[in-house]
């Protein structure tokens, strides 16, 4: 898989960036997750396709908090900078889920040790010792803290847990569902057609949802109003969700 990421003049998101598209072990690891979760779990995607789309709606929503004044953790707490707070969340949207090559069950705090043991790799000759350990331990917190229970401690954390709720559109769900199964969580799934990022009016980001069914509210309800209560960034943020167009039939029948 090969990571677009829109890196700007960010140099060191451009060399990890460059790091992430040839590491064997680490594309290996997302091709397994995909083995447990689809193949073997029968579950929605949790692979290359989820992280693409998790590591820039992650970098696009950090971009446009900052832009709106607010002051990334590893700046105010570490005197780092922004670009460091950028490399943060694409590295943790990137190992946030590979320890679905364990298990789908108690995968968070999988992640946490496996990303452990990749991160010296991802950032050699990137970063000295003293800041290598401090990006390694940011990135741990906002992996482990994706969770949706997990309180997050940091804006990079908060900014990784809302990218995984919003990669939603068209049947990917982060609840995960059976395939081809007739669950609320599939149907709900199926009814959220386009997910966009934009300025709010009343808030600096306004995530625009629009459905083919009002089944997909279970989605935002269940997942993402909670991701986002659980997120510390809250206050940040507007939702607006409509059905576009004539409201569209999912299934014909239902029988138990």
């Amino acid at each position: 898989m090969v990571l677009n990421i829109p890196v700007r003049e960010n140099k060191r998101l451009e060399a990890v960036v460059a790091r992430i598209n040839e590491h064997v072990t680490l594309n290996t690891y997302w091709y397994c997750s995909n083995i447990n979760a689809i193949d073997r779990l029968g579950i929605n995607d949790h692979g290359p396709v989820h992280i693409r789309i998790v590591a820039n709606l992650a970098l696009k929503i950090l971009r446009m908090l900052m832009e709106a004044g607010v002051q990334p953790s590893v700046e105010k707490d570490h005197k780092l900078t922004k670009d460091d707070a950028e490399v943060i969340v694409v590295l943790a949207a990137c190992l946030h889920d590979i320890g679905h090559i364990v298990h789908r069950t108690n995968h968070e705090p999988f992640s946490v040790a496996l990303a452990a043991d990749l991160l010296p790799d991802l950032l050699k000759d990137i970063y000295a010792e003293r800041e290598r350990a401090i990006i390694t331990a940011e990135v741990l917190h906002a992996v482990y803290a994706h969770e949706t229970e997990i309180e997050p401690l940091t804006v990079e954390a908060g900014v990784v847990k809302i990218a995984d709720a919003l990669d939603m559109e068209e049947g990917r769900a982060r609840i995960p569902f059976k395939a081809g199964s007739m669950t609320i969580h599939a149907v709900s799934a199926l009814a959220i057609e386009d997910v966009q990022l934009r300025k709010g009016e009343k808030r600096p980001i306004c995530i625009e949802i629009k459905m083919a069914n009002s089944a997909g509210i279970f989605q935002i309800d269940n997942l993402l109003k909670e991701k986002l209560r659980h997120s510390g960034l809250a206050e940040y943020f507007e939702i607006r969700a409509e059905i576009a167009g004539e409201e569209k039939k999912l299934l014909e029948r239902y029988e138990l």
